[in-house]
């Protein structure tokens, strides 16, 4: 059974917590470190990542074979023994990924990559496409394995998870999750 909250951040909370970050969840030589874009309100009130009761980060993760049982965002530590990690391209929580500028963006990218060439994970996962071709500088990227590498790590890039992702149905982002499982277990 997942970890519940202690409870739901009321409006002046998450209005609070604009601007807050939430910690990173990495250790060397991951698997996989997925990569958000950054954190929500609500992430930021809680201080835990994909937290929006909307996002369907965990429950695609489950059905897509990551976890071995429904994990909640106040189990992410738990990702680590499983071999998974959480970043964000910008650690600052918005209402809105759409707020931030192409220069944040790129700014939190350069940070990324600084993090992926310490940490050294095998893929880097990153949750959304038109923050990632803003970020990365790569305007016509397409969703799933990137030709590009940081350092040996390969990128993969997935749909934003958020609720209000309309493009992308809950089949759509567990089966491109599947893809990049097999891709993991079986590397091209």
């Amino acid at each position: 059974m997942p970890a519940l909250s202690p409870h739901r951040p009321k409006k002046d909370e998450l209005l609070a917590a604009r601007g807050r970050s939430v910690p990173d969840v990495i250790a060397p030589g991951l698997k996989v470190l997925f990569c958000g874009i950054n954190p929500g309100l609500y992430s930021g009130a809680t201080g835990h990542h994909f937290a929006h009761p909307g996002n369907r980060f965990w429950t695609a993760l489950f059905r897509a074979g990551f976890t071995g049982r429904q994990l909640s965002p106040y189990d992410e530590h738990l990702l680590l023994d499983s071999g998974y990690g959480i970043i964000n391209i910008v650690n600052s929580a918005t209402v809105q990924a759409g707020e931030l500028s192409a220069g944040e963006l790129q700014t939190g990218w350069k940070i990324v990559e600084k993090k992926v060439l310490e940490f050294r994970p095998e893929v880097l996962a990153v949750l959304g496409i038109d923050a990632y071709r803003k970020a990365a500088g790569r305007p016509k990227a397409k969703m799933g394995r990137q030709a590009e590498t940081i350092g040996e790590t390969a990128v993969w890039v997935l749909p934003n998870p958020s609720g209000i992702n309309a493009a992308y149905q809950m089949n759509d982002l567990v089966n491109l999750l599947l893809q990049l499982k097999a891709g993991t277990e079986h590397p091209v």
